[in-house]
């Protein structure tokens, strides 16, 4: 019995480098980084708008 199981290993986070050599990445790998990818352009979008209605109150308060 090995003295650590694999499963009960520390995952690695998966991290993405723009530019990076994909080659040997596997198919699951790429999957796994697009997934990535969307979920922090979905939480910049939501910070975008968020951004942008605090700029629009603060811009119609100060137009009266």
């Amino acid at each position: 019995m090995p003295a650590i199981d694999e499963d009960d290993r520390p995952k690695k986070k998966i991290t993405h480098e723009i530019g990076q050599d994909l080659y040997l990445l596997s198919v699951t790998e790429l999957n796994d980084r697009i997934a990535l990818m969307k979920e922090e352009i979905a939480r910049l979008e939501a910070d975008i708008k968020k951004k942008d209605s605090s700029r629009n109150s603060a811009d119609q308060f100060f137009k009266k």
